[in-house]
């Protein structure tokens, strides 16, 4: 997925992690996803409390939306360097076409992860048949030695493993004796968890990373921290399990994310993750210049055209950092 913000934010990102045991709740803002129509996403990262949790430096959550009125995803060719996009769904279906010539449909409960690494670009439209779009559009920052790796694409479909209390589909890394063989450049772990009404369950976890609890549907407390929907909670590194409680009385889903606080500073801009802002300016120019460094695709017959990047901000970036 794009960032279509017209006037995105200049974002360095990085810092150390909160200290264990403490649930910090990130809430989201609201972002129109571009369009007439604009659907709009909750974004919870990156923010000024916090700009990444491990290597994950980007997540949007949207619906469930009717396109039939908010206009879908339409999001036509667009660039992205140094890094991998995660794309889960709920509900719905959007059609995927890249530059490295993969043509995929995203589907709930199915894992595409494209790399960016030196570049590429891709788009992204919600299929004619979708009714009800519901999902989550997630951002992984590459170290640096390996942000220029080659494009890549990955489906995967992963198995859904009983917990006690709870279900859980683990799309990346180890959860519950459950591995995706999705390969990533740093540890991560990523998995779609859903709750009975009223159960609790006590999951365990790398105690080397820090984890995200972001609340989909229904109510969940973290760590016995409340959650609303589309919060997400956040705990550093140190604890060796994760307690999620649903008090409700319908099913409750959260996307949990975790990984090794990601000890790098990135510069995040539109679509580009980056080190420095020369570096930002040459990824814009080459965008605009239609460089083969992002390679190319057709836009859908009748369908949205090729984003032209937004104008950089005036100011150079100052750095930004998450607590100590």
């Amino acid at each position: 997925m794009s960032n279509v913000e017209t006037e995105p934010a200049e974002l360095a990102c990085g810092g150390d992690p909160a200290a264990p045991g403490r649930v910090e709740v990130l809430g989201a803002r609201s972002v129109p996803l571009g369009g007439p129509r604009a659907m709009p996403v909750h974004r919870t990262l990156p923010q000024r409390p916090r700009s990444l949790i491990g290597a994950w430096c980007f997540a949007d959550h949207y619906g469930p939306v009717d396109p039939a009125e908010s206009g879908g995803m339409s999001v036509g060719p667009h660039p992205h360097t140094g890094l991998q996009t995660v794309s889960w769904l709920f509900a719905g279906e959007i059609e995927h076409r890249d530059s490295l010539g993969s043509h995929a449909m995203v589907r709930p409960g199915e894992l595409n992860l494209m790399t960016g690494g030196h570049g590429i670009c891709h788009e992204e439209v919600s299929t004619p048949e979708t009714t009800l779009l519901h999902g989550v559009q997630l951002w992984v920052a590459l170290p640096d030695e390996h942000r220029h790796a080659d494009r890549d694409f990955q489906h995967y479909v992963p198995p859904v493993t009983a917990l006690d209390g709870a279900t859980a589909r683990v799309f990346l890394g180890t959860l519950a004796g459950e591995t995706s063989p999705v390969r990533t450049f740093t540890p991560l772990l990523g998995a779609e968890i859903v709750l009975e009404p009223g159960s609790q369950t006590r999951l365990e976890v790398d105690p080397e990373f820090e984890h995200g609890v972001l609340l989909d549907t229904g109510t969940i407390t973290f760590e016995g921290t409340p959650l609303e929907t589309a919060q997400l909670g956040y705990r550093g590194t140190g604890a060796r399990t994760i307690d999620l409680r649903n008090p409700g009385s319908a099913p409750a889903r959260v996307i949990l994310l975790g990984g090794p606080p990601f000890g790098e500073e990135i510069l995040m801009w539109w679509n580009f993750v980056a080190r420095s802002h020369d570096e930002i300016v040459e990824f814009r120019e080459a965008w605009e210049a239609e460089s083969a460094q992002f390679g190319a695709i057709e836009p859908y017959p009748g369908g949205p055209a090729r984003l032209p990047a937004p104008p950089l901000p005036a100011v150079r970036i100052k750095p930004r950092r998450n607590p100590s």
